[in-house]
């Protein structure tokens, strides 16, 4: 049975990692973009954002009610746009399908995370607004390594 604090999600129950702290979210938003590479844990991989759908939803909302493509994907976040803004330090989950994941059907194509979005840009301008999330981890079974198998297959480039 489920404890508190954690999320059901796809038919399985997550225990979600504490909220980012307030002092981690002031020095990490207020980075210039090229201190937050720096410290980046895993590479990224450029993909073609009208090829590459995601969908998130808030966490207190039972469907998928924000759509939009992903520019960037690595283990540990994407860098995506929707049409309306999320605020950073809100959790929410993903689906991110890779166009080369076609050989699935039904949600086998997608990888299911939870994230926290991380930074939000321009969020005074028109859509589409594009932000980044930190992935707190994968969904289901299999999620993870079916997404490192895509980025094994040498199809995608690295980005800078």
């Amino acid at each position: 049975m489920p404890g508190e604090g954690g999320v059901v999600f796809a038919r399985c129950w997550l225990n979600l990692p504490p909220a980012l702290s307030d002092i981690h979210k002031a020095t990490l938003w207020s980075q210039p973009m090229s201190h937050v590479s720096e410290r980046r844990r895993f590479p990224r991989f450029a993909v073609e954002p009208m090829y590459t759908p995601i969908a998130a939803r808030l966490l207190e909302s039972e469907r998928f009610a924000h759509e939009g493509h992903a520019y960037d994907i690595s283990e540990g976040g994407c860098r995506f746009e929707l049409d309306r803004p999320i605020a950073p330090g809100t959790q929410i989950a993903m689906q991110v399908a890779l166009p080369t994941m076609n050989n699935d059907i039904g949600p086998g194509r997608a990888v299911f995370v939870m994230a926290t979005v991380v930074w939000l840009e321009d969020e005074d301008q028109p859509g589409p607004y594009k932000m980044a999330a930190v992935f707190n981890n994968f969904c289901r079974a299999g999620d993870r390594e079916r997404l490192l198998g895509e980025f094994r297959k040498g199809i995608y480039r690295q980005a800078a």
